[in-house]
């Protein structure tokens, strides 16, 4: 059972989530989820147990404990939502056929009256 474990200590490493769930049974993988521009940790992850008998215990016995100082948030991981590529800048790969991502700004604030301020920003 594949289970969805949020408020992850930055300081923790999947080690050490392995570790903390293997007191309820055996893990089958441990992955927490890293920002792709830095490598820093989200603060959240993902354990698989072996079993889903163990992963309904985890979820019962571990939602809410604590690791290093933080109180985790345990269940069962969803599959993930198809989510709309781009915003209508050439479809899924949202460039302008020239490598570039280009992403349009609103300079204005919404409550401006007759706000027109946009800009474009081009991203290499």
């Amino acid at each position: 059972m594949n289970l969805y474990v949020g408020n992850i200590p930055h300081s923790s490493t999947e080690d050490t989530l392995r570790e903390f769930f293997e007191k309820i049974g055996p893990v089958k993988s441990v992955k927490i989820i890293t920002d792709k521009f830095t490598g820093s940790p989200r603060g959240f992850g993902f354990v698989e147990m072996q079993s889903k008998e163990d992963g309904q215990r985890a979820i019962e016995e571990l939602n809410g404990s604590e690791l290093e100082g933080r109180a985790l948030t345990v269940n069962e991981a969803r599959e993930r939502e198809e989510r709309p590529r781009s915003g209508g800048f050439g479809g899924s790969r949202g460039g302008n056929g020239g490598g570039l991502a280009v992403q349009e700004i609103d300079t204005n604030p919404s409550y401006a009256k007759n706000s027109k301020g946009k800009s474009l920003r081009v991203m290499a």
